[in-house]
C-alpha cells in the first residue's frame, strides 16, 4: 500500500497542486486518482503560466480562440476552464461517492481584484455559472477586503476555496465569513449545504525565515502556525454555531494545508506531508511532492487538537526577534503579489504565443 493510500484512510484527502493539459491528454491524472488515491486538484495562476509557457499542447486551442476573437483575459479564462471542467469530470465519481465532500478542483479569480470585493464576487459567480460543475470552487484570497466577497459568494451558493491564508487568525476571519454567509442562507430559508475549504499555506513561513533562527528551529515555524490554525479548526467544529449549522443541513468548511512541497534542499522532501498528517482536513501538494510521498513517505502522529509545542515554537521565534503577526501579513501581501505577476505574465506569454501562432 502506497503512504499516499495510508493517509487517505487516516482521513485526510490528497489533493494535487497542478494542471496541465498535458496531465489530463496522457492520462496521468487519472492515474493518480487509481494509484495514489489523488481525490482533489488545486489550480493558481503560476501553475498555469507554466502550464500554458512549457507546452504546445495548448496552441490548437489558443489558435482557434483567437480566430473566434478572444484575447488577452478572455482568452486565458477559457483556457482554464476548459482544464478544470476536464478535471472536474475526472473527479466526480469522487465528489458523487462522497456526497459532495471531497473530488473538488479549484479555480482562481483574477488577482488584480484581490483589494475589490465588488468585482470578486461579480467574476466568482460568472466563472462558476460558466463551469457548470458542482465540484468546482472558485479561489478568492482571504485578503481582509475579500472577506464580504466570500461571504457574498457563500450567500449565493458558490462554493468557495479561500486561499492565502497565512496565520489562525486569517483562519478564523476566513471562516467567520464562510459561516456568515451560511447563516444568511438559513435564516432566508435556502440549503445550508455550500461546501467550502480554507487553505493555509505553510512553507513559505520557513522560506522567510531562513538563517533568521536558531538551527533548532529550522524548518518548524511553518507546521507551528499550521498546528496553531488546526487547533482553531478543530475548536470550531464543535462550537455551538457550528453545530446550529450542520443540524440545519450545513457542513465545516474543511481546513486545507497548501505550499507543503519542501523548498529546503537540506530537508526531507516529504517534510510537511508527513507533519501535517490530520484527519478531516485536506492536504495539496505538487507533483513532486506525491511522487516522494508514494515512494517513501511516512505517516508520524496525527496532528492532535492539543497544543503540542506549537506555541513554544512560535514564542521562540518571536524571542528571536520574528514579529509573527506582521510576516503572516507581509507574506499575504506577498503572495497577493506574486499571482498578480504570474497573472500578467500569463496574459503576455498568451498574447506572445497568439502572435508567433498567427505568423505560421
Amino acid at each position: 500500500m502506497h503512504a499516499t493510500a495510508k493517509l487517505h484512510a487516516l482521513g485526510q484527502s490528497l489533493w494535487l497542486d497542478n494542471i496541465t493539459r498535458d496531465l489530463l491528454d496522457s492520462g496521468t491524472l487519472a492515474r493518480y486518482i487509481a494509484d495514489f488515491s489523488v481525490t482533489g486538484l488545486t489550480a493558481n495562476p503560476t501553475i498555469f503560466h507554466h502550464a500554458i509557457k512549457g507546452s504546445d499542447s495548448y496552441d490548437a486551442a489558443i489558435r482557434s480562440k483567437l480566430k473566434a476573437g478572444k484575447a488577452g483575459e478572455a482568452l486565458f479564462l477559457e483556457l482554464a476552464l476548459d482544464d478544470v471542467i476536464r478535471a472536474a469530470d475526472l473527479f466526480r465519481p469522487v465528489y458523487e461517492r462522497t456526497a459532495g465532500v471531497d473530488g473538488f478542483v479549484s479555480l482562481e479569480v483574477s488577482p488584480l481584484l484581490a483589494r475589490d470585493a465588488a468585482s470578486t464576487l461579480a467574476v466568482t459567480l460568472d466563472l462558476h455559472a460558466r463551469a457548470g460543475r458542482p465540484n468546482l470552487f472558485i479561489k478568492i484570497p482571504g485578503t481582509p477586503e475579500s472577506l464580504h466577497a466570500i461571504e457574498e459568494a457563500t450567500f449565493a451558493g458558490v462554493p468557495v476555496n479561500v486561499t492565502l491564508l497565512f496565520s489562525r487568525e486569517q483562519y478564523v476571519a476566513a471562516a467567520d465569513a464562510y459561516l456568515t454567509g451560511i447563516e444568511r442562507r438559513i435564516a432566508a430559508g435556502r440549503s445550508a449545504d455550500v461546501p467550502s475549504v480554507a487553505s493555509l499555506f505553510v512553507s513559505r513561513w520557513d522560506v522567510a525565515v531562513a538563517g533568521k533562527l536558531p538551527p533548532a528551529l529550522t524548518n518548524r515555524l511553518g507546521i507551528a502556525v499550521a498546528n496553531r490554525a488546526y487547533q482553531a479548526y478543530r475548536d470550531l467544529l464543535v462550537a455551538p454555531r457550528m453545530l446550529r449549522i450542520m443540524n440545519a443541513g450545513g457542513r465545516a468548511q474543511r481546513l486545507l494545508f497548501a505550499s507543503t512541497g519542501t523548498k529546503d534542499p537540506h530537508a526531507s522532501d516529504t517534510l510537511y506531508v508527513s507533519a501535517l498528517a490530520a484527519p478531516l482536513t485536506i492536504d495539496t501538494i505538487p507533483e513532486s511532492t506525491l511522487h516522494a510521498f508514494a515512494d517513501h513517505g511516512e505517516i508520524g502522529t496525527a496532528i492532535t487538537a492539543g497544543p503540542g509545542d506549537s506555541e513554544a515554537v512560535i514564542a521562540k521565534a518571536r524571542d528571536a526577534g520574528i514579529d509573527v503577526d506582521a510576516l503572516a501579513r507581509k507574506l499575504q501581501d506577498d503572495g497577493a503579489d506574486a499571482f498578480v505577476k504570474s497573472w500578467q505574465e500569463i496574459l503576455s506569454m498568451i498574447d506572445a504565443k497568439g502572435a508567433a501562432l498567427a505568423a505560421r
